[in-house]
């Protein structure tokens, strides 16, 4: 069992300062959103306003996370081993009081993992060496870059080299996985392909590949768009096939969000051809609605109903990529006629059920709008540590709440 442990902090200031392709760079006073998590007839709550911004606070003292640890572990005694997931608003290993943290932690035999880090707080290269003294057992290290001088202009990395030192030195004792969001023209190309090389010589578990994005549509809903001036974001099936290409070269685990995990199939396992067979583990569909998602999950969605043969369904894709950031200006720019009477929008949208059912009723038909899953298939970022069987069942158990929500929503189809 996993805990969280949570420290705190706020992107640009608990980090050393932002990268420069960082999604939280440029941010504007935003409007809360909307969401599932708000009131019937309040738009706004945490979730849409300071937490998708992760605004809410400063790093917090290590004896108030080790007090949540410690509800948290008495909440769900007897399930299990425990570690303790150290993750933050800011880079984590800015946290002043990290050793402290996983010092205590390892006095009640709770190993840690480090969630996304940049090592930006890194300094001094033997805190590694201290960290995993203390039970550190694992790591997400946000690389970037084995050049320090592209660590220190684009991470903003103000001891590039210690950094890399310290990555090196988890590399050789515990498992880490090295993360890159790939800017076109600056860390792709032969500057990934000498990143790998370093990670998989210093004995790296895997690598995950994270697309640039700078646009609205890309996922951009804070106001900041667009994050650097000049450059295009690599087209989503050009940045699949670098994932596939880097995965072939290495022999380290790579993955890549929003797109692809060439191990495991995902996103969307169930869809591909070879796993067909799976789709008879899918209830029967005995509602009619609309699904409407993102530009990339739709086409595979389809596919899987396609494959089931059921044609009560139709899906309906808005400009958005992801769909857990579509908004209601999402919404505003779609076709009323091809929306049929029930409407399941994706569960974590940042869109409130008055708006949702306002703008999606607007032609004159009033429209029922539902919600499905959180998600419906695992991104690379969870299904680097999954295997296939784990992603497929995950995938049948999350298409199956999707079913319910159309059966649900949806009219009775006799």
């Amino acid at each position: 069992m996993q805990l969280v442990a949570d420290v705190g902090g706020i992107p640009g200031k608990d980090c050393n300062g932002f990268c420069k392709y960082c999604y939280f760079r440029k941010v504007k006073d935003i409007k809360s959103f909307g969401c599932a998590h708000c009131l019937p007839n309040k738009i706004g709550c945490e979730r849409c306003s300071k937490g998708v911004s992760e605004t809410q606070g400063k790093f917090k003292s290590p004896f108030e996370v080790m007090n949540e640890v410690q509800t948290a572990l008495m909440m769900n005694m007897g399930r299990g081993d425990v570690s303790a997931y150290i993750s933050g608003g800011g880079d984590i290993s800015c946290y002043p009081h990290l050793e402290t943290l996983t010092a205590n932690l390892n006095q009640f035999s709770i190993p840690s993992i480090l969630g996304y880090t940049c090592g930006k707080g890194i300094s001094d290269s033997e805190v590694a060496s201290r960290l995993i003294n203390n039970g550190v057992n694992e790591v997400s290290f946000t690389i970037f870059s084995s050049d320090p001088k592209l660590r220190k202009e684009w991470v903003k990395d103000p001891n590039p080299e210690e950094a890399l030192k310290a990555c090196q030195i988890f590399c050789e004792n515990i498992k880490l996985t090295g993360a890159a969001v790939i800017i076109p023209g600056v860390n792709d190309g032969d500057v990934l392909r000498e990143t790998c090389n370093s990670l998989e010589e210093w004995g790296a578990k895997g690598m995950l590949l994270m697309r640039f994005a700078n646009t609205f549509n890309e996922g951009l809903i804070l106001g900041n768009e667009p994050i650097l001036k000049g450059i295009e974001s690599q087209p989503v099936e050009e940045f699949a096939e670098l994932v596939r290409q880097i995965n072939s070269e290495y022999k380290f685990r790579v993955s890549g969000t929003p797109l692809c995990d060439p191990e495991t199939g995902g996103p969307f396992a169930i869809a591909s051809d070879e796993n067909e067979i799976f789709l008879q583990f899918i209830k029967p569909v005995t509602g009619e609605a609309t699904i409407i998602t993102s530009k990339i999950a739709a086409p595979f969605i389809s596919k899987i109903f396609d494959k089931l043969e059921v044609d009560s369904v139709n899906v309906v894709a808005v400009e958005k990529e992801i769909a857990c950031l579509i908004t209601k200006e999402d919404l505003e720019k779609l076709d009323l006629s091809e929306i049929k009477d029930a409407v399941i929008i994706p569960g974590r949208s940042f869109v409130h059920q008055l708006d949702a059912e306002r703008i999606l009723s607007a032609d004159g038909v009033e429209r029922l709008v539902g919600r499905g899953p959180d998600t419906l298939s695992v991104d690379g970022e969870l299904s680097i540590d999954m295997t296939d069987e784990n992603v497929i069942e995950r995938e049948l158990e999350q298409f199956n709440d999707l079913v319910d929500a159309i059966n649900f929503f949806g009219m009775r189809i006799i």
